[in-house]
């Protein structure tokens, strides 16, 4: 049965801001190129200016194209002007093969038509109706409460949709205030190696985004405006930690145990629980011996404490990491020496636009240009996501090779290198220290926003020597030589492997989720639910990770799409629990083990936080994004037990 859908259009507003000839004229001076293509023939059905720009558009990460001339420019954007001024209408979208060629020319490369629904969706052109208004689906029972873990990026979503299908629910938070790790993590330079115009929600595009990749203080503030615009703060327990959750099979509920900010204890009863909580809040400080006798100010980056001055201070970064390498270059001015101990290496890429401003005409463009944002959100999805699916897939005809999997991913190496060989020509120690000895891809790949350069610095020295143990005023290294500190600082990471964190997860006949799964070899059927634990429902569970791509946000979404399907399966079979049965749950994760072996991940020199103590590969979805998106589009019933 067809999906119902609305068709997401732009109504202008009075007075028209299109009507501003010199703002709408410096808007399409600046805005990007192909997303105003892609608009353009979207609003006219020009299909012959597609073939006018098609051999000027290259795909990401290729050798660009011969530009377009500047009389073909100058008439994409007076016809452009010209459509805006007499306003075409459109009920529907393109044709098919016409938003096909859109988008494959946009891009540059073939778009297969078994990504359409997915980018349609994650576009916001095509948004469902919501479920409380489909005439046909029976309103969900007042009595019936659905428990969400986590006000975070995947909460909150959670909430937006299950009001728009009618549950009642309550949001558990452990802060003062919505944001997860946005608003947890507030370290100097902290931010997001995700593009902006894609990392939010489908359904809630942002014109006000000030960098290309986002600051910390952007995406809190993005998630502060959504709380404020679907009213979820009446629907959130702040300040709140859930400690146990427990199903109670007589009643067919979820019993669960929480702790207030007072220190007292309190109780509720759930039908359903959604645990959200993320995986990136549960830090600690790593085991160095010593650690606990440092006299100085210790730091985590996940827990910062702004009134610890740094200035001419000798400071000791432990980590080599995503968040080490956001902070060295925010703080090297300030520091009087700076030692950088390196655990680790990564692969560092130049990221486009990175640091870079949005600029005001530009975010005109995306505020008042029909389907403008639409487009850039569609591109910037292109070049962050399953575009870089061929990376992490092994050739087996590829000789075997201890830093690359295939011809590809040899090249993508070979251009990462050509980048730190660059940078620090003059430096050949450097490249000694940062050259990796691991195929890329095969772990978090850093983004390079400053972190080169930081290294450059005559006051910045970056040591690969073990750390032996720490006394009250530094560090010893494992060669006897000492760094002198006044502060460390551990970039360190989290606990990603304890999936359920200190929860209590308590099902069906006492069994325990924590004890299954133990310290960290978690598994579930499509990384969402466990046979045993009715209507408990994971999100970021095992093994759905885009970890080839950005994509965490088109994950969550995803996920509490199916959540909600599930229960509304359930309701429509007259069942009060739901469940995947056993044989599906296994069958789910032979076939991700089979998966596996193909994998990067696996490849002998691969060794990150994807990976548990035995080396089993427990957190990366080895598919595409479009597969894991039509995969959850609805459940099977064949694979759940409703009871």
């Amino acid at each position: 049965m067809a999906l119902d859908v609305q068709l997401q259009s732009a109504a202008p507003t009075a007075p028209d801001p299109l009507a501003d000839a010199a703002a709408l004229a410096a808007a399409l001076a600046q805005a990007d190129v192909p997303t105003l293509l892609m608009t353009y023939v979207e609003l006219t059905r020009d299909e012959a200016m597609l073939d006018r720009f098609a051999p000027h558009i290259g795909q990401a990460f290729a050798p660009p194209p011969p530009p377009p001339s500047d009389e073909l420019l100058a008439d994409l954007r007076a016809k452009l002007a010209k459509a805006l001024a007499e306003r075409p209408r459109h009920d529907e979208l393109p044709p098919r093969a016409l938003l096909q060629k859109i988008m494959s020319v946009g891009v540059g490369q073939p778009v297969d038509e078994e990504f359409i629904p997915l980018l349609l969706d994650q576009m916001g052109l095509e948004r469902p109706v919501p479920r409380k208004h489909r005439a046909e689906r029976p309103a969900p029972s007042s009595d019936f409460r659905v428990l969400v873990i986590g006000a975070g990026l995947t909460g909150l979503a959670a909430g937006i949709k299950l009001d728009e299908a009618g549950y009642d629910y309550v949001i558990v938070e452990k802060n003062p205030e919505v944001g997860g790790t946005w608003y947890e993590n507030t370290y100097p330079g902290v931010g997001v190696d995700t593009p902006s115009h894609f990392y939010s929600y489908s359904f809630a595009l942002n014109a006000e985004w000030n960098h290309y990749y986002p600051r910390g203080r952007d995406m809190q503030a993005y998630f502060l405006r959504i709380a404020d615009q679907y009213d979820l703060r009446r629907n959130i327990l702040f300040e709140t930690k859930v400690t146990s959750c427990r199903w109670d099979d007589t009643r067919r509920r979820w019993r669960v145990a929480l702790l207030r900010p007072d220190g007292s204890r309190e109780s509720l009863e759930v039908n359903a629980v959604i645990n959200a909580h993320g995986p990136v809040n549960r830090w600690s400080w790593p085991k160095i011996p010593g650690f606990d006798s440092f006299t100085g100010a210790r730091l985590h980056t996940a827990a910062w404490d702004h009134g610890v001055d740094l200035k001419g201070k000798n400071v000791v970064v432990v980590g080599t990491g995503a968040s080490a390498a956001q902070l060295v270059p925010a703080i090297a001015e300030q520091a009087g020496r700076l030692t950088v101990m390196m655990r680790s290496r990564h692969w560092v890429i130049p990221p486009a636009d990175h640091g870079s401003i949005v600029p005001e005409a530009v975010k005109w463009a995306m505020r008042h240009i029909p389907h403008y944002a639409e487009w850039f959100r569609f591109k910037t999805y292109w070049a962050a996501g399953d575009g870089l699916f061929p990376n992490v897939l092994k050739d087996p005809e590829w000789p075997a090779s201890e830093t690359s999997v295939s011809a590809l991913n040899e090249g993508t190496r070979q251009w990462a290198l050509g980048y730190l060989n660059t940078v620090f020509a003059d430096r050949p120690d450097l490249i000694e220290k940062l050259t990796p000895d691991f195929p890329i891809f095969s772990k978090r790949i850093v983004l390079d926003a400053g972190w080169f350069q930081a290294l450059r610095r005559d006051n910045v020295d970056l040591e690969v020597e073990t750390i032996d143990h720490i006394d009250a005023n530094g560090l010893v290294l494992k060669d006897g030589r000492r760094v002198e500190a006044d502060v460390i600082v551990c970039a360190t990471g989290f606990d990603v492997a304890k999936m359920v964190g200190s929860l209590e997860i308590v099902g069906r006949d006492g069994r325990s989720l924590g004890e299954e799964w133990g310290e960290d070899d978690p598994r579930a059927y499509l990384g969402v639910t466990v046979p045993g634990y009715p209507n408990f429902f994971l999100t970021v569970g095992p093994n759905s990770a885009p970890n080839h791509a950005a994509g965490q946000n088109l994950i969550s979404e995803t996920q509490i799409h199916y959540i909600i399907e599930c229960l509304d399966l359930m309701r429509a079979q007259g069942g009060e629990a739901i469940e995947p049965t056993k044989a599906a749950f296994t069958a789910w994760n032979e076939r991700i083990d089979a998966r596996m072996g193909q994998m990067i991940w696996t490849h002998p020199k691969a060794n990150s936080y994807y990976n548990n103590k035995k080396g089993r590969v427990f957190l990366s979805f080895p598919w595409r994004l479009v597969d894991y998106w039509t995969w959850t589009r609805s459940p099977d019933p064949s694979a759940l037990q409703i009871s």
